[in-house]
C-alpha cells in the first residue's frame, strides 16, 4: 500500500503484516494437533491459496519451540516435487544434530542407523513439518510412513505435519494411497474464517492507528459486501487494499459498497480460479483425469462437447473438486 494512501487513512500497518489471527477454530486445531505430536501421528492442514496454511504452521512451530517438550525440524527446501525421503532425513539432521562438526552419512543404511541414534539420544518426541507439500510425490509420503515406522522401531517418537492445498487430501483419499490416507488425520482450515466480519475488523484493528474508527475507513455495508464475497485472509487483506486506493483516488472518503464492486474480480469464483486455488492447476488437472492440456484447457472454458464435458466433471466431482 502507498505510504500516501496510509497516512491520509491513519494505517500504521499493511495489511499483510497485521500478524495471525487465531480464531476458536485455529485454536482447537493448533490444540489437537500439538496432543497429537507425542504419539508419532501422521496429520495433513489443509486449505485453500490463501487461507493461512503457512501462517497456522509457523504459529505452531513457535508455541513448540517456547514450550520445549518436543523437537522442531522443517524441511525448506522448496522444490517440492523434486523433494524425496533423502532430502527430508538430510533436514532432520541439520535441525536435530548437536555436535558442530557432525558428519551426516552419504549411505542410505548408514544413513538411517545414525537418524534413529540420533532421535533416540535427544530423548523428546521429533515433529517434521513439511510446508507446500501438496507438490510431494506420493513414493515420498509412503516413504515418511516408513520413516516414521523405523523410528517406532528404534524407541523413538516421530510425527509427521504436512500443509498443502486441498488437493493433498484429495490425493491422500485415493484407493492406491490407503497405506498412507487411512494413517492420516486431516485438518482443514477452509472453513476457519466463516466469521469473515470479525477477521475484518480484527484487521483494521491491527493495523490503523488506535483512536481511529474503522467506519472512517470502510462503510458498514462496504465491510458486510467484503465478508460475503471473498473467502481467505488473502483474499480480503488484498481486496481491503484496492478498495483502499480506489477510494482515496476519487475523494479520499470511507470505502463504500460501490467502491467494493468496483474492485472485486468478476471472475474470481469462475471454475479456473476455484480449482487453481484448491491446488488444481492445468498439470494437476491433466494427470488427475488423464487427459492432455489442451483437453484441459477446452475444459475450463467449456469448449468440450456435452457429453465429453459431463464425463470429466463426473470424474472431477467423484474425487472431490469444487465445481
Amino acid at each position: 500500500m502507498r505510504r500516501e494512501i496510509m497516512e491520509h487513512y491513519n494505517i500504521i500497518r499493511d495489511f499483510r503484516n497485521a500478524g495471525f489471527h487465531e480464531s476458536e477454530e485455529h485454536r482447537q486445531i493448533l490444540r489437537e494437533i500439538e496432543a497429537s505430536l507425542h504419539h508419532g501421528s501422521f496429520m495433513v492442514l489443509s486449505g485453500i491459496v490463501g487461507c493461512g496454511k503457512t501462517t497456522t504452521l509457523n504459529r505452531l512451530q513457535e508455541k513448540l519451540t517456547e514450550k520445549g517438550d518436543v523437537l522442531v525440524a522443517r524441511s525448506m527446501a522448496v522444490d517440492k516435487d523434486r523433494v524425496s525421503l533423502s532430502t527430508l532425513i538430510l533436514a532432520m539432521f541439520y535441525d536435530l544434530a548437536t555436535e558442530k562438526d557432525f558428519v551426516i552419512p552419504t549411505q542410505s543404511e548408514r544413513r538411517e542407523r545414525a537418524l534413529r541414534e540420533l532421535i533416540k539420544k535427544r530423548k523428546k518426541p521429533i515433529v517434521l513439518f513439511i510446508d507446500e507439500a501438496h507438490d510431494l510425490q506420493s513414493k515420498t509420503l509412503v516413504g515418511l510412513k516408513r520413516l516414521m515406522e523405523m523410528v517406532r522401531q528404534g524407541g523413538g517418537i516421530l510425527s509427521v505435519v504436512l500443509a498443502g492445498h486441498p488437493r493433498l487430501k484429495n490425493n491422500l483419499r485415493r484407493p492406491t494411497m490407503e497405506e498412507i490416507g487411512n494413517r492420516a488425520t486431516v485438518f482443514s482450515l477452509d472453513n476457519v474464517h466463516g466469521a469473515n466480519r470479525e477477521y475484518i475488523y480484527w484487521l483494521l484493528k491491527q493495523c490503523i492507528k488506535p483512536e481511529i474508527l474503522s467506519n472512517s475507513l470502510f462503510e458498514d455495508d462496504a465491510i458486510d459486501r467484503l465478508a460475503e464475497k471473498l473467502a481467505t485472509p488473502l483474499q480480503i487483506g488484498q481486496n481491503a487494499t484496492l478498495a483502499l486506493e480506489e477510494a482515496f483516488h476519487i475523494g479520499g472518503q470511507p470505502v463504500t459498497v460501490d467502491v467494493i464492486e468496483s474492485v472485486l474480480a468478476k471472475d474470481m469464483n469462475e471454475i479456473e480460479p476455484t480449482l487453481t486455488r484448491h491446488g488444481y492447476g492445468t498439470k494437476a488437472l491433466a494427470e488427475l483425469l488423464d487427459i492432455n492440456g489442451t483437453e484441459v484447457r477446452k475444459l475450463l472454458r467449456g469448449q468440450l462437447p456435452p457429453g465429453r464435458m459431463n464425463e470429466l466433471q463426473s470424474q472431477m466431482l467423484k474425487v472431490g473438486l469444487p465445481l
